[in-house]
């Protein structure tokens, strides 16, 4: 086919371009049959098979653009005639790089084509052309039996996927081709724009209403061809910028600085009159362009893309996606940010803080003012990091109102991953009031994720990442956005710029792999010249990369302290003897295998050697009925009720609902039908227990969000089971636990799995949310997790908590314990009485509100003494209770091992212990204030004790957890100090509390000295409330802060008649008797 177009070449060039487009079109459909894929069924056209090419990722750029000229050559022959000899040589050679390219990538990898010989002008006999050119056509009857054959055996190779673009670049368009790539590109933009027939030496003018692209416009610039600049840009009959274009390859940044310059600064006096707006310094024209075709890529970044330079205000040259549209360009030289920031730096926030309205909190008006900051210092890329359940949608609202309503930018797009999601921002713009009472729809033109089509009137256009990376990565959906369609994006769950650990579904068919995920979003981002700010609560690697360091920073655990978040207890560790044994299967076995594809069960042959699966496998390689049978029994109805687990009642709303993650659709619909059938035993219906997944209705949208709007505001369902629909972005106020039959590798997904369940519920009195892990998800990924309790022991008593402040030397660890105190009464006061309320005021003279706001805003230091001063408050509170491919089947029986907290490294309370024991055993003589606890713990100086807190703390052994595992293991709530811990391990000394230590020993002294005076009484008093707070008593212990005030050494000597060193010794002795 290639060499009869040759010999057409000097006799019939309409027919030589017919028979180019033929070759190209037999190619395609090769290509096809060689990786497997089918035609499409609908549009099975020429270029219906090349966007099937594309939409897989199999053809190069630089090879579609050649496919492109062909097909256009082609159809302008067949259906208008058309003849060039020029035109016909350049694509020959087209024709040429295109089967060279298809033999190295489809047939010898090692193919080295020759240069193309244009054929030689030599008397053809035309009717021995046309018989050949029969021949020809009956052939392809040959070649549909040859593709047949391909068909069955062609799959993708990503091997021959590398070739094709690595050969792809061996093969780069000439100036006139890369004009006609340009053409199309700029029309798709909205430009009238044909090299060969809207150029000024045609007679080609600006017209009013007419946006052109004139090619070949004459300046008087000596440089180049004769001054003619390749494109003059007009909208209307005004020139608003200039194009130069390259061949593919040539650098394109580099003409910028040179002939656009040149170009720009030389327009005809004439045409400076008739249509300059105005000079821009030395430049006529405020846009200049440079490119060769090519799209922007990273790596070959001043060979690539359309270059721009923007000569109004001195700006760098920068890279673009695309064209910027007509409108675009107006839009950019009517806008005045200088008076728009001016406005915004004018304007308060208090529309934003009506409580009638959006209402927002105080870090919600910091983060509005830090991206605010970031855009008046020049900042393009934006990220604020919001912690889950701290209302990222509401900020956005207020930021997107106060944006518009100053004019800083004109559209808005408002980008999300999920459909869900698009669905809740939608359900927030329109109800939440702004203006005189109107919601942003009413305000300003909004439009919602149904609305797909561009309009200049939308100010606010809500999308999901997936449609963006149809319509601009596979020109899919008809309208395709410009570069300049929106000039502000606001990226949700921005973290989500890869496929994470989560199911394919969801569109996820649009991405081959977590690479391709990556790159495809990042082409969306990067693909508009806008402003890009971006949310989320947990920022990867990718996404600082992309949008840089977070701007403003609210966590979890501030967000736990101010309120605004509950904490979570320490994790329901589960174990049974599946999972801590494994599941073996033995040699000669036949194994049932669930065959995924067809939902049918088969047997394996008989295994050759040993099949064994851990627990990280369970439910994705191997379905175990019996494991996920005793962990839910365990969780939801445990067979021996606990305190800690008295299991989970679906019909009582107060205890919340539950949220289960499960590996896949199957292994969801296991565990829904093993909880209905726990629960039909008792009665329970049926309804409170679902299966919420992207397979809902065969991926029916509609239901899947009817469902999630069930479960968010309905009372059933109370038991939800997903896979990877409701892990992240969904707001369900009333979950209070978290469930993991899952085992994931991504911290991010972790975070945004436990945010879930982080936000507040008041109907429901909800102060924390509990966490049940049987797949040892909580161990593998704590160490590496930013969402740490803040209490993390929750049923340490506000007693010692205040009294260990005083214990604390720095401000860091003051500060920490504050927050922990904190956190612990935000949880508490969720549940506390009127009766309580009016107690802690009348003690401490203050809310629990504004005493959490005065230790929130004050230094450490001033913070604990303000604590102190209102420890009385703190009676208000008691103790409460909370109500809490292919499978292998397995029937491997399980059992219940043990149903534990977390403890880090240890796995029992005991073994924590025991580790301590064997640290104080194997260092007494090794670390010198141990030695001397050991033996002489009287000399025990204050500066040794807190360099030995420090040490044992680096080796994760502190107070609180001594104290937690030492409860546990005795069921005594003891709080011993960390003196009596370290006794009691070396040397067998009883345990007891550092209370009672304390006035034991100031007891046994007073009844030594029966005959003390009433003075000598109140200082040991005294003493005793200064050890109750302190753990050393020595003459360093009267020159601080609790005593200094008090005159100190001397004066207590003095009392004592000098002999006050007599008391300490006595007071330490009695301390440190052993038992």
């Amino acid at each position: 086919m290639g060499e009869l177009a040759e010999q057409y070449l000097y006799t019939d060039t309409n027919t030589c371009f017919i028979k180019m487009g033929m070759l190209a079109e037999h190619i395609v459909k090769y290509m096809l049959a060689y990786d497997g894929i089918a035609e499409p069924e609908r549009d099975n056209t020429h270029a219906g098979r090349i966007h099937v090419l594309r939409r897989n990722d199999l053809l190069p750029r630089e090879i579609d653009n050649i496919l492109y000229v062909l097909r256009k050559t082609r159809n302008d022959a067949a259906h208008a005639g058309m003849e060039s000899f020029d035109k016909a040589k350049d694509n020959l050679v087209l024709t040429y790089d295109l089967a060279s390219w298809f033999m190295q990538t489809y047939g010898d990898y090692a193919y080295e084509p020759a240069g193309f010989v244009m054929p030689e002008n030599i008397v053809v006999d035309v009717a021995r052309l046309e018989k050949k050119s029969r021949e020809q056509e009956a052939y392809i009857d040959t070649l549909k039996k040859e593709l047949a054959e391909l068909k069955k055996n062609g799959k993708v190779s990503a091997e021959r996927r590398e070739k094709a673009r690595e050969n792809a670049i061996k093969y780069p368009l000439s100036e006139h081709d890369t004009r006609v790539i340009i053409d199309k590109q700029l029309r798709e933009a909205g430009w009238e724009a044909d090299t060969d027939h809207i150029r000024q030496p045609k007679g080609a003018e600006p017209e009013k209403g007419h946006n052109k692209a004139i090619a070949e416009w004459k300046t008087e610039s000596a440089t180049g061809k004769g001054g003619y600049v390749d494109y003059a840009l007009f909208v209307g009959e005004r020139m608003v910028g200039i194009i130069e274009a390259k061949r593919a390859h040539k650098d394109v940044s580099s003409v910028l600085d040179g002939q656009c310059k040149e170009y720009a600064s030389h327009i005809k006096k004439e045409d400076q009159e008739k249509y300059c707006i105005r000079k821009f310094g030395k430049y006529h024209v405020p846009f200049l362009y440079a490119t060769n075709g090519r799209p922007y890529i990273k790596q070959f970044e001043t060979k690539s893309g359309i270059w721009e330079l923007d000569v109004r205000h001195g700006a760098a040259p920068k890279a673009l996606q695309g064209w910027k549209s007509p409108e675009g360009i107006m839009a950019e030289l009517e806008r005045d940010i200088e008076e728009a920031t001016h406005t915004l730096e004018s304007t308060d926030y208090s529309a934003l803080q009506d409580e009638r309205g959006l209402n927002l909190r105080y870090y919600q008006i910091e983060a509005i003012q830090a991206v605010e900051r970031a855009l008046a210092e020049g900042k393009r890329e934006i990220l604020l990091s919001m912690a889950t359940g701290t209302g990222k949608t509401r900020t956005v609202l207020g930021m997107i109102y106060r944006f518009l309503k100053a004019g800083r930018f004109r559209r808005v797009l408002f980008l999300v991953d999920r459909t869900a999601l698009g669905e809740q921002a939608w359900d927030t713009f329109k109800e939440v009031k702004l203006e005189e009472l109107m919601s942003l729809d009413k305000i300003y033109n909004v439009k919602a994720m149904e609305n797909k089509e561009f309009d200049t009137e939308t100010r606010v256009q809500i999308a999901t990442v997936q449609s963006l990376v149809r319509r601009i990565c596979y020109e899919e959906g008809g309208w395709i956005p410009t570069v300049s369609d929106y000039d502000l994006l606001v990226i949700d769950e921005a973290h989500r710029g890869y496929l994470l650990d989560r199911e394919l579904g969801d569109a996820e068919v649009l991405y081959r792999n977590q690479e391709d995920f990556q790159s495809k979003y990042r082409r969306v981002i990067e693909y508009f010249d806008a402003v890009k700010v971006a949310l989320t609560a947990t920022p990867a690697l990718h996404t600082t990369e992309i949008f840089g360091k977070p701007v403003y920073t609210y966590g979890y655990r501030t967000a736990v302290v101010d309120g605004y978040l509950v904490d979570f207890d320490a994790p329901h560790l589960i174990d049974t003897k599946l999972s801590h044994n494994g599941i073996q299967f033995y040699a000669g076995e036949v194994v049932p295998m669930y065959n995924q594809e067809t939902g049918l069960i088969e047997n394996s042959e008989e295994l050759a050697d040993e099949l064994d699966f851990e627990i990280e496998s369970f439910n994705r390689q191997v379905i175990t009925e019996p494991f996920n049978r005793t962990v839910l029994q365990e969780i939801f109805l445990p067979e021996e009720p606990s305190e800690d687990n008295k299991g989970i009642d679906p019909e009582d709303r107060m205890q919340g609902k539950t949220l289960v993650f499960a590996v896949d659709d199957v292994h969801a619909d296991l565990i829904v039908r093993i909880l209905k059938e726990m629960y039909a035993d008792i009665g329970v219906d049926e309804h409170c227990i679902q299966k919420i997944t992207g397979s809902i209705e065969n991926g029916n949208k509609k239901k899947i969000l009817e469902k999630i709007r069930h479960f968010k505001n309905e009372a059933k369902p109370s038991i939800v089971v997903t896979v990877d629909l409701l892990t992240t972005g969904i707001d369900v106020r009333e979950i209070t636990r978290l469930v993991f039959l899952r085992r994931i590798k991504s911290r991010i997904l972790y975070e945004q799995m436990l945010g879930r369940a982080t936000r507040t519920c008041d109907e429901i009195s909800k102060d924390h949310f509990e966490i049940y892990d049987a797949v040892g998800l909580y161990e593998a990924l704590e160490p590496v997790s930013s969402m740490k309790p803040v209490a993390v022991n929750p049923t340490i008593a506000f007693e010692d908590l205040i009294n260990g402040l005083q214990k604390l030397g720095t401000e860091e660890q003051k500060r920490s314990q504050i927050a922990v105190l904190a956190a612990k009464l935000q949880r508490r006061k969720r549940k506390m009485t009127d009766v309580q309320k009016d107690h802690f005021v009348a003690l401490a003279g203050v809310t629990v509100e504004e005493f959490l706001e005065k230790v929130k805003q004050v230094e450490p230091s001033e913070a604990v003494k303000y604590i102190q001063e209102r420890k009385a408050a703190f009676e208000a509170f008691h103790f409460y209770q909370h109500m809490p491919g292919k499978k292998v089947i397995s029937e491997h029986k399980d059992a219940l091992y043990s149903h534990t907290r977390g403890y880090g490294n240890a796995e029992k309370p005991e073994d924590y212990l025991e580790e301590f024991r064997n640290f104080v055993l194997t260092n007494k003589n090794e670390i010198a204030a141990l030695t001397i606890i050991c033996q002489r713990p009287k000399e025990l100086t204050r500066a040794e004790l807190k360099n030995l807190k420090l040490e044992l703390h680096r080796h994760s052994f502190t107070e609180k957890k001594l104290n937690t595992a030492w409860k546990q293991m005795t069921n005594e709530d003891i709080a011993a100090d960390i003196i009596s811990f370290i006794r009691q391990q070396a040397l067998g000394d009883t345990l007891i509390s550092h209370e009672v230590k304390i006035k034991r020993a100031v007891a046994t002294v007073k009844a030594k000295h029966p005959d003390l005076n009433a003075i000598q009484i109140k200082w040991l008093d005294r003493i005793q409330a200064q050890l109750l707070n302190e753990a050393i008593l020595n003459r360093e212990t009267f020159e601080s802060d609790a005593f200094r005030n008090m005159g100190g050494f001397r004066k207590i000597d003095k009392a004592f008649g000098n002999r006050l060193n007599e008391f300490i010794e006595e007071i330490n002795d009695a301390l440190y008797q052993s038992a």
